[in-house]
């Protein structure tokens, strides 16, 4: 779920900005010096090679690295913005309730255009630069859209709805 860093702004409330600096803080405090403790006292252990502690610990810090690394560049590249207003105007921020033309079931779909590494339980996130999500950015409720799939296929959806995500 990285995005790399070529890529431009990325859409954040206040309120998910504040959480992923909090939890950047976190990571650089006190887990952060919590694994470097981990790693210090399985060294101490000796022989490294069948140590699984120091390996478990060391994986970890990794993560953690990468966790920080992500955060870093996604605060620095945010742009904080309102909520968007509830217009049925598609624009980063709005939950999109779509269906594909032509599906015999007629399945809806709702996702969150946004940055997916803010992710809400049970809402699937869309970046504004996805093919969906750069299709339909500006578009309005009702609106048939056309855009090209990661597997080639050009693909046709129907704007169901678009209102402001307030989480």
């Amino acid at each position: 779920m990285t995005q790399s860093t070529e890529q431009g702004t990325i859409w954040l409330t206040q309120d998910a900005h504040d959480k992923l600096s909090a939890e950047l803080e976190n990571l650089k405090g006190p887990v952060r010096q919590e694994v470097i403790e981990r790693i210090a006292a399985a060294r101490d252990e000796g022989d490294l090679k069948e140590n699984g502690g120091y390996h478990a610990a060391r994986e970890e810090q990794g993560r953690v690295e990468g966790r920080i690394r992500q955060l870093e560049d996604m605060l620095r590249r945010a742009e904080i913005g309102e909520t968007p207003p509830d217009d049925g105007v598609v624009e980063p921020g709005m939950i999109v309730t779509y269906k594909f033309v032509g599906d015999a079931d007629d399945e809806i779909e709702t996702f969150l255009l946004g940055a997916r590494e803010i992710e809400p339980e049970g809402l699937t996130v869309y970046s504004p630069q996805s093919p969906l999500g750069s299709a339909i950015n500006g578009k309005k409720k009702g609106d048939t859209v056309a855009y090209e799939a990661p597997n080639g296929k050009t693909l046709e959806v129907v704007i169901v709805d678009a209102t402001p995500y307030t989480g």
